[in-house]
Parts: structure tokens; sequence; C-alpha cells
């Protein structure tokens, strides 16, 4: 391969990941998803990659059980069902360490079958009222929501994307990775209250008793609540039967839009077309720099000499993740990992360190910068250092019980 094509990946790439890791170009206004897409179509104008090669350096088992979660939480948002988990919280809770506990209860679990980024977005305005009408601080609720998503997601391959992406990279069966990270998301889950209660000992450790709070019964939408309910059970049971997940979360997202009550465009609008476009574009430039840098000897002898230790990867994994985010990492990992000795307990480090290093700042995970997003345009100012004071040491303790597990 000429050295011209050579130098042209690594520079595409290497300004891909840059923007990935600023997340803009100044004066542009190009964003994450719109960098991917230029690099990957850089990598193929250039030659580094025929048409064909990119084609297939896409993952799109990957992709498509991506979107058929997304239209299953479209569907469940548009029947009214975090509405009424919302209000169901309403009418339990008596203080407010028992509404930390709940608010900390429902994102993670939430979080562990459908994608945390989408669990943040319909959740945090919910918690928002709520809290407002209590009269409460409703920073460590939004810390609760932003970090329990996280922490929760990582239970499983339909957590987030990242395990998402694990789960095709891997092929480790949906039960299994279950299994192993289970228990992980629900310490995790007592550390995170443990921590923001702490942190916010005046909200939490008084007698403060709520008054009683009328809040109106949500509106829903019977007959697609109890079919989005219906086909998310059978979905999960399938996923654990061993049934491949992309085909489950496909047909299931396909025949929640057979429907004569709702128009398809109210579920089009929810997709995170973005973030599918990100997948695909990372994909085809991470494929480009593995063409001209990373032969199978070269992945192998990196794997053994540098990511072979458990803690290291972690370590690694950590890192690249607050830098250019937890998909770009694992990408980046991806063909590193399959060289380990155990691949498969590799991957599931991966998965671990990945989603649990995205509570380390407010920028570490997009359900964190969802969640401050909200915030803002409610008024509420979720800033960097209220979220890093206990985002950086949940993050250290939550990661330090993964290795231990592991």
């Amino acid at each position: 391969m000429p050295d011209t094509t050579i130098v042209a990946a690594w520079l595409i790439f290497l300004a891909t990941y840059a923007v990935i890791a600023l997340g803009k170009i100044p004066v542009y206004r190009i964003d994450r998803a719109g960098a991917a897409l230029l690099g990957a179509s850089l990598m193929v104008a250039t030659g580094v990659l025929s048409l064909e090669e990119a084609y297939q350096a896409v993952d799109f088992n990957t992709v498509v059980l991506l979107l058929g979660m997304m239209i299953v939480v479209a569907n469940l948002r548009l029947s009214g069902f975090f509405r009424i988990i919302t209000h169901w919280i309403a009418g339990f809770v008596k203080r407010p360490i028992t509404l930390l506990g709940m608010v900390i209860l429902s994102s993670g679990m939430l979080s562990a079958f459908l994608v945390n980024d989408t669990i943040c977005l319909v959740m945090t305005p919910l918690v928002l009222e709520l809290v407002t009408k209590l009269k409460r601080n409703p920073i460590p609720y939004l810390l609760a929501t932003a970090t329990a998503s996280n922490i929760g997601s990582v239970a499983t391959i339909t957590g987030n994307p990242q395990n998402i992406l694990i789960g095709s990279l891997s092929r480790i069966p949906y039960g299994e990775f279950a299994v192993a990270l289970v228990p992980v998301a629900i310490v995790g889950l007592v550390i995170c209250a443990v921590l923001i209660a702490v942190a916010y000992r005046n909200e939490f450790f008084s007698d403060d008793h709520f008054e009683k709070v009328e809040v109106a019964i949500p509106r829903y939408h019977g007959p697609l609540l109890a079919k989005s309910l219906i086909v998310m059970a059978v979905m999960v049971v399938l996923f654990f039967v061993g049934q491949p997940v992309a085909k489950v979360a496909i047909v299931g997202g396909a025949y929640l839009l057979l429907t004569r009550r709702v128009n398809p465009e109210k579920v089009y609008i929810e997709i995170d077309w973005p973030l599918l476009v990100l997948f695909i574009g990372l994909f085809i430039v991470v494929a480009g720099l593995e063409k001209v840098a990373v032969t199978p000897d070269v992945g192998a002898a990196m794997g053994r000499q540098h990511l072979g230790n458990t803690a290291i990867l972690a370590g690694v994994t950590a890192v690249l993740s607050n830098v250019v985010s937890n998909v770009p990492a694992v990408l980046l990992l991806k063909s590193f990992v399959p060289n380990l000795q155990d691949p498969q307990r590799a991957w599931l480090v991966v998965a671990m360190a990945s989603t649990l290093a995205g509570n380390f700042t407010l920028v570490g995970s997009i359900a964190n910068l969802i969640v401050a997003q909200r915030a803002k345009a409610r008024g509420v100012d979720f800033s960097f250092w209220a979220y890093f004071k206990v985002g950086a040491p949940l993050t250290v303790l939550t990661i330090a019980f993964g290795l231990l597990w592991l």
C-alpha cells in the first residue's frame, strides 16, 4: 500500500477522533455523527478502503439491534409507561431518602434492559417535575438519574450502545453476559445511593416528611401500553433463551409499527438517528486504520504485552472512554481483545469499565449530557463540579468492585 494512503488513513482517523473527543470543530457546525460520516467517506475517497470493504466493515447486527430497541422504547414512551412509573413513585415515597432510592432503582432497572440514553431522555423531565412539586433540591435526584442509568445499563447487552456493540463483537450469549455483570450493577447502585446521600447529608439525613402531593393521574394509551409491555417481555425471554438479539429486537420493533392507532412518524421522531450514523461511520473509520496499521501480528503483540493484565485493560478502557467516549473506545480495542488469553472475560472487563467510566465526569457519557441539557431547558443548572464530586469516587469504587468480581 502506498505511503500516501497510509498517511491519509492515519490523518483521517486522528481528525475524526479529535472531533469526537471535542464534540465539534471551531467555526463549522459538524457534530460527532457528521465527523464519523465524513471520516468514513474520506477513507473510501482516498482509496484506503474500497466501497465494498466499507460495506463489509459495518456490523449490521449492532445497528439493527440498536434500531429495534429504540423503536420499542419509543412505543413505551408514547404509551405513557414512564409517566405511570413516575406517578407510582410519587404515591409511594414519604421521605427524601426513599425518593432517592426509588429514582435510582427505577433508572437502573429500566436501563438494564432498555438503552440508557433513552431512559435519561424520558426520565429526566418526569423526575424534575416530581421534585419541583415536592419542593426539593433537584441536583441529587438528577445525579441519581444519570449515574444510576449508567450503572444499571452495565447489566445486559441491551443496556447501552457500547454493550450492544460488545455483544455483537464477542458473541457472548445474553444470559452469560447478564450473569457476569448483574452483580456489578446491583452493588454499583448501592454505592451510588450511599455516595449521593453522604454528599447531600442535609437533604437525606433529616426528619423531613413529604406533604401529600396531588399528582394528576397520568394519561396513557391502554392498548399501546399493553402491546408494548407484552412485546418487551417476550423479547427479554427470547434474549435469555439464546435467540439472536438483533433478530429479536428488530422483529419486535417492526411488529410494534403494525398498528391502527399510532402515527409511525411519532415513533421515527423518537429514534436517535445521529447515533446510528455515528456507529456506521466509526465502523468504517476504524476499519481503514486497521487495514494500514493493525495487522493480526501487531494486534496479538499489543494485546499480550500491554492489555493482558485485567487492571491495565480496565484502566485503558476507562481513560479512552473519557477521552473519546465509550463507543469509539470499544471500537479502538476491538482489534486487540480477541488476541488476549481469555477474550470473553476481557470483553466483559471492557463492557464494565467503558460503561462505569461514563460516571467520572458530566461529559463522560451521552446519558449524563442528556440529563444536563434537559435540566437546563427547565432552568436547573446541573454543573460540572456538582456532578464530579460524586461521579469521580463512584467511578473508582464501582470499577474496583467490577475488577474484583470479574
